[in-house]
C-alpha cells in the first residue's frame, strides 16, 4: 500500500489579493468593531496588515487611516487608556504597571495625565485586590517570616505599587482590618 502524504487531498491556499485603500480601509473598520484600541495600536495593525499582503496602487498611509479612524470617533485615545487603566487596575496592578501599559499602546503623554487621578484614586483598591488574589499580608492564611515576606513585597512592587504602601499591605497581620489603609 502507498503511503499517503498528510497533505494529500487538500488544496493549496492561493495566498489573500494585496491590499489596496479600500481593503484598507474596511480592514480598519472591522477592527476597531471587533476590539477597543488606541490610534497607535490600530496604525501598527494595518502597517503589520500590508507588509503580509502587500500593497497594490499608491503607497499606504496606516497612520492617515488611524487618525482618520480617531477623527471620526472610531477609535478614543482616552476612552481607551480609562478603560484599561480600570480594567488593569482592578487586576491588582498599580500606576507603574498601567503607566508601562499604556505607552505600550501607544497612549500619548496627555492622556496618561488625564487617567492619573483615576489610577491615583484606585490605589489601595489595586494593591489589595492584588494582596487578596496572591494572599498577602491580611488575606494570609499565617503570618509569613521574614524571608517569605520579602518575596510578597517584590510581587507588590513587581505589580507596580508604590513602596511604602506595599510595605504596609506585607506587614499586616492576617485578618487585620483593611480600612485602615484607605484612611491614611
Amino acid at each position: 500500500m502507498p503511503a499517503v502524504s498528510p497533505s494529500a487531498g487538500r488544496r493549496e491556499r492561493r495566498p489573500p489579493p494585496p491590499l489596496d485603500a479600500a481593503a484598507l480601509d474596511r480592514l480598519a473598520l472591522r477592527y476597531v468593531e471587533r476590539f477597543a484600541t488606541s490610534e497607535a495600536k490600530l496604525a501598527d495593525y494595518l502597517r503589520r496588515k500590508v507588509r503580509e499582503r502587500g500593497w497594490e496602487g499608491a503607497p499606504a498611509d496606516p497612520a492617515a487611516v488611524a487618525a482618520r479612524m480617531t477623527a471620526l470617533g472610531y477609535v478614543d485615545d482616552l476612552a481607551f487608556a480609562e478603560a484599561r487603566a480600570r480594567s488593569l487596575g482592578r487586576r491588582g496592578l498599580g500606576k507603574r504597571r498601567i503607566d508601562a501599559a499604556l505607552r505600550a499602546a501607544g497612549i500619548g503623554e496627555d492622556e496618561q495625565q488625564a487617567v492619573a487621578p483615576q489610577v491615583e484614586e484606585g490605589a489601595v483598591e489595586a494593591a489589595l485586590s492584588l494582596a487578596r488574589r496572591k494572599r498577602i499580608g491580611p488575606f494570609a492564611r499565617a503570618q509569613a517570616e521574614r524571608p517569605e515576606r520579602e518575596k510578597q513585597l517584590a510581587a507588590m512592587l513587581r505589580g507596580g505599587h508604590a513602596l511604602d504602601l506595599a510595605r504596609r499591605i506585607v506587614r499586616m497581620a492576617p485578618g487585620e482590618d483593611v480600612s485602615t489603609l484607605s484612611q491614611e
